[in-house]
């Protein structure tokens, strides 16, 4: 992957002769699922999103429909995260909606389908090799490592983003390849809580990225959200 990461905390910004070549990319994490709410494992099985998930999706569009208009709306190819892009593009006056299955949720092997709290003693190797922080290790049952999870995630950022110099475009995805792209962006230890419909500003110039706003769930203040969120660095 050709890029460099930048650290947020250093502010480094663009210089003024390259702003116009500068690709921002509003990263959004699907509306909560019923699965969310349940405390399952989903990974790339399909899950539909719930009454709040949908209030959810209807709250970020219109956010996202009042500020600068996007040339273009892509998501994961997992039905959570189309009907929350969907909804997106309508207010966001885009007539499609472009699905790149390298934006899809991580594959966490035997792990998909269990409850959170039953996958340590239902499937321990598996859940181990979730935690790990040995990032080339798979997940048994045909998942993926943390390693492979990254380079897909930002290979599939890195294209959208050179296909759209200078344009901001909205990309709606999971909550294990947001941590991925933010990990891979900060180097940081932990990426923290991924929440539900959050909006994620990043911006790609010079073969570089930096991290504009994470986690933003200020336009569900009348909806509400799962607290909890996706934590993909501490065990539940």
């Amino acid at each position: 992957m050709g890029h460099e990461c930048i650290d947020a905390s250093k502010e480094f910004k663009f210089s003024d002769d390259v702003k116009s070549e500068v690709t921002e990319i509003v990263l959004v994490r699907h509306g909560e699922t019923t699965w969310n709410a349940a405390g399952r494992i989903q990974g790339q099985i399909e899950s539909d999103l719930n009454e709040i998930g949908q209030k959810q999706a209807v709250a970020i569009a219109e956010r996202l429909g009042k500020e600068e208009r996007p040339v273009a709306v892509y998501s994961s190819d997992l039905k959570r995260a189309k009907d929350t892009a969907l909804m997106i593009a309508e207010t966001c006056f885009c007539s499609e909606v472009i699905e790149i299955p390298d934006l899809k949720e991580r594959h966490v092997g035997s792990l998909q389908g269990l409850y959170w709290k039953e996958g340590a003693e239902k499937e321990p190797e598996a859940y181990s090799a979730f935690f790990s922080s040995q990032n080339d290790l798979e997940i048994p049952g045909g998942g993926e490592s943390f390693d492979q999870l990254c380079e897909r995630s930002m290979n599939a950022l890195e294209l959208i983003a050179k296909k759209h110099k200078g344009e901001r475009v909205i990309v709606v995805t999971h909550g294990g390849v947001l941590r991925a792209i933010y990990l891979m962006i900060t180097k940081a230890s932990s990426a923290g809580k991924l929440l539900n419909a959050s909006v994620n500003v990043v911006r790609y110039g010079e073969e570089k990225w930096i991290i504009d706003s994470w986690s933003d769930v200020s336009h569900l203040s009348s909806v509400g959200f799962l607290q909890r969120g996706f934590d993909g660095d501490s065990k539940p």
